[in-house]
């Protein structure tokens, strides 16, 4: 299958790199608004540079776009006109409305859409997924030291956004109510913010992303009746921990919960399951490719993408509730 890359930043050149390793692709072209590195990449790569976005469609059958989230829903729309399946890194675009769009033209097209929320290919997660069967809180934790890319969209639809897509994919419930909190302390959008989101089935989940952090961190906690699930997904490790009653002390294997006063006491004991390694990236990039030659289901749709930016739309409003109304001098 002929692919092509719009987009050749940071991330661009990862999925540059990783497509050149799956059989089943050849990329085909590639295509970026900066010449210079369109024309170096293009030399270590030995893949054909394009001068425009449509000459990039001419040469493919798919296309990856890994351009700037502003851009996303343009090019998406000229390319699934065009009858090209598109991979669109996430956030799929940055308003429910034009994703909402994207799903009725690749509707009308034919063609397959896959958004890149890519922590549901974090091996730890899944090696979690197993164990998590009815949640009752989650707790996730993304902080970041500050890099200036992706600080033109607010930390929320560039960081929470990733735990917002676990979260409802985790959790089959409806939401019921959101609470958000945030503020901009060195860039013009919010840096940290707080969402709690609440459940028709009774499941709370507390989000917190931090841009400005001193330390990298991506840990998600699931508490569910008599077990609680810790996830590293930033070191890719997953402990389970099984609560269970004991009779007495000597019986216990793990670590013991009195209780107290005459009560039940309780163990808990520790697994650890095996994480098999994959790079998630191309793990997502290999279930594009399935989607549209097995006709296996899309890993991320664009009505997961749409779900999610429902969430960030009410989050971002309890954070600035004024943004769209002008100052009054």
């Amino acid at each position: 299958m002929n692919i092509g890359i719009a987009g050749l930043g940071h991330l661009g050149k990862i999925h540059l790199k990783l497509a050149g390793e799956i059989p089943q692709f050849n990329v085909s072209a590639v295509y970026d608004v900066d010449k210079t590195v369109l024309s170096s990449l293009s030399y270590q790569n030995n893949v054909k540079t394009c001068e425009s976005f449509e000459e990039l469609l001419t040469l493919c059958d798919a296309v990856l776009i890994i351009t700037p989230t502003p851009t996303h829903f343009d090019l998406a729309a000229r390319a699934i006109k065009n009858g090209k399946h598109v991979f669109i890194e996430k956030p799929a675009t940055d308003n429910t409305d034009d994703t909402k769009k994207l799903i009725q033209l690749a509707k009308e097209a034919g063609v397959i859409a896959q958004v890149g929320h890519v922590e549901r290919f974090n091996p730890a997660f899944i090696a979690a997924k197993e164990f998590i069967q009815n949640p009752l809180h989650i707790d996730i934790q993304r902080l970041a030291c500050y890099n200036p890319r992706g600080t033109d969209v607010s930390v929320v639809l560039d960081l929470m956004i990733h735990d917002i897509d676990l979260v409802l994919t985790t959790v089959k419930s409806k939401i019921r109510k959101i609470f958000a909190s945030g503020a901009a302390i060195v860039s013009k959008t919010s840096d940290f913010a707080h969402a709690r989101i609440e459940f028709e089935n009774g499941c709370i989940a507390n989000l917190t992303t931090n841009r400005i952090a001193m330390q990298n961190t991506r840990h998600m906690s699931v508490f569910q009746k008599d077990t609680f699930i810790n996830i590293d997904l930033l070191n890719k490790t997953t402990l389970i921990h099984k609560i269970q009653p004991i009779t007495s002390k000597s019986n216990a294997k793990g670590i013991v919960i009195e209780t107290g006063q005459g009560q039940q006491n309780f163990e808990i004991l520790q697994n650890q399951p095996i994480i098999t390694p994959i790079n998630a990236i191309k793990t997502e990039l290999e279930c594009f490719y399935k989607s549209i030659t097995e006709n296996a289901p899309i890993a991320v749709s664009l009505a997961d993408a749409e779900s999610a930016l429902q969430v960030i739309k009410s989050i971002e409003l309890q954070i600035n509730p004024l943004r769209d109304i002008p100052a009054v001098s």
